[in-house]
């Protein structure tokens, strides 16, 4: 086990999402397993796609991942499914793939 994920063990809360330092994934939370009773650290969440775009992505992403069923907070898909893509959680990116529009730059032009 990697030194990043025994401190993030340590200093985060039990079932409290936050930001996941893990390259390519979007949050991480901290989830008490039933079977063995340890803290087990959880990555999910495409970083570079944006999520809860418009009603019919959600409704898609629900169904496919079969979301009404998900029961086991051990899981990826759990906490996917309960906050990056539940109907409650808020409007978090704009545009396509979480990018956000940026302005183009103005360049002078060199004078002769």
């Amino acid at each position: 086990m990697s030194k990043k994920a025994k401190d993030a063990k340590k200093r985060l809360k039990v079932n409290k999402p936050t930001r996941s330092y893990k390259k390519g994934k979007k949050k991480m939370v901290v989830v008490i397993d039933p079977k063995t009773g340890k803290k087990k650290l959880i990555h999910y969440g495409a970083k570079g796609f944006g999520h809860n775009i418009s009603k019919a992505a959600r409704k898609s992403f629900r169904a496919r991942h079969k979301c009404d069923k998900q029961k086991d907070k051990t899981t990826a898909v759990y906490w996917a499914c309960k906050d990056l893509w539940s109907a409650s959680s808020p409007k978090k990116t704009t545009g396509t793939k979480g990018r956000v529009a940026k302005k183009k730059r103005r360049t002078r032009r060199k004078k002769k």
